[in-house]
């Protein structure tokens, strides 16, 4: 089986960042693979590294069996990159910086119009081919970006937060394109809204402080946790710890109760009855975030800041 295997990845920056911290990591390069966490915790940085961006520190990693570091040249020819802080060029439509992008790549001028069109259609954004760069919103220019990289129909594509600064529905099509794309390439995925990684992904992972803290799909994420239901409530309404379960204080007021479903209908029954509001339901991966990191990842403000590892 076709691998991506990350092995005690580190890498220390010049100004004393330690971004990454013997990094370990193995899952099946096929479909969708998800990498959430905060911001600053390393995210950026593994991507860079294994898209052969950006050197490592000490330890090893591979795609294909192919070496990052050892083979990086043989690994560039079937990878395609949407970098966080990546931008098209601002004096050219659309239309002219995709296919300017493909020929550099190797594609004839008539293949690069053919695969700029499609990836264009792809994500709805022909009207704006041929707008000059600079005229458009952030949130477009983000959407070149991935029909580039689509139409290159690289094997692997990293996505590093692509969908920061789209609109909920300019996020949704673009979500039903990678599902699309999934199929036959291999797409690593950063990303800090945890429903698109739930959504989308095939296997997640979180990271922290440059350490994988969990792997597993959303269903081994949730047996991790062993408690499927979540009990939200305000903190005036709790008068006793659960038998059983785990017990969380928000940043929000509300305190949260991981249970088992019995345990829940017995916790449930008894705010009901002193008229105690509550919302019950099974565990989602902002739930899980939360359990395993002990911090929120605060979305309202992420995309005010850059992440630069």
């Amino acid at each position: 089986m076709e691998m991506l295997i990350a092995n005690k990845v580190t890498k220390n920056y010049k100004t004393g960042k330690n971004a990454l911290k013997s990094f370990t990591l193995s899952v099946p390069a096929k479909g969708i693979f998800a990498l959430i966490g905060r911001n600053g915790a390393g995210k950026t940085t593994l991507v860079r590294i294994l898209a052969t961006q950006l050197s490592l520190t000490s330890g090893s990693a591979n795609i294909f069996g192919i070496d990052v570091t050892k083979d990086a040249a043989r690994l560039r020819d079937i990878i395609a990159s949407v970098p966080q802080d990546g931008n098209v060029v601002r004096w050219l439509t659309p239309r002219q910086f995709i296919t300017s992008y493909l020929m550099w790549r190797g594609f004839t001028r008539k293949e690069a119009n053919i695969r700029t069109e499609k990836s264009l259609k792809e994500l709805k954004i022909e009207k704006y081919a041929d707008v000059l760069s600079v005229h458009l919103s952030g949130g477009i220019r983000r959407k070149v970006l991935v029909c580039m990289v689509m139409a290159t129909d690289a094997k692997i594509i990293f996505l590093d937060e692509p969908s920061t600064g789209l609109d909920p529905i300019s996020r949704e099509e673009l979500w039903k394109v990678l599902i699309k794309l999934k199929k036959n390439h291999f797409i690593f995925l950063t990303t800090h809204y945890l429903e698109e990684a739930e959504r989308l992904a095939d296997k997640i992972g979180i990271i922290e402080d440059g350490k994988l803290m969990a792997l597993g799909t959303m269903d081994e994420l949730v047996k991790k946790i062993k408690y499927p239901y979540n009990i939200k409530i305000l903190s005036d309404g709790i008068d006793r710890k659960p038998k059983l379960g785990v017990f969380i204080k928000g940043i929000d007021g509300h305190y949260q109760i991981m249970t088992t479903e019995k345990e829940a209908k017995r916790i449930s029954k008894n705010l009901i009855d002193r008229g105690v509001k509550f919302s019950m339901n099974p565990l989602t991966l902002d739930d899980i975030f939360y359990y395993i990191v002990k911090k929120p990842i605060e979305v309202d403000n992420y995309e005010n800041k850059e992440e630069h590892y």
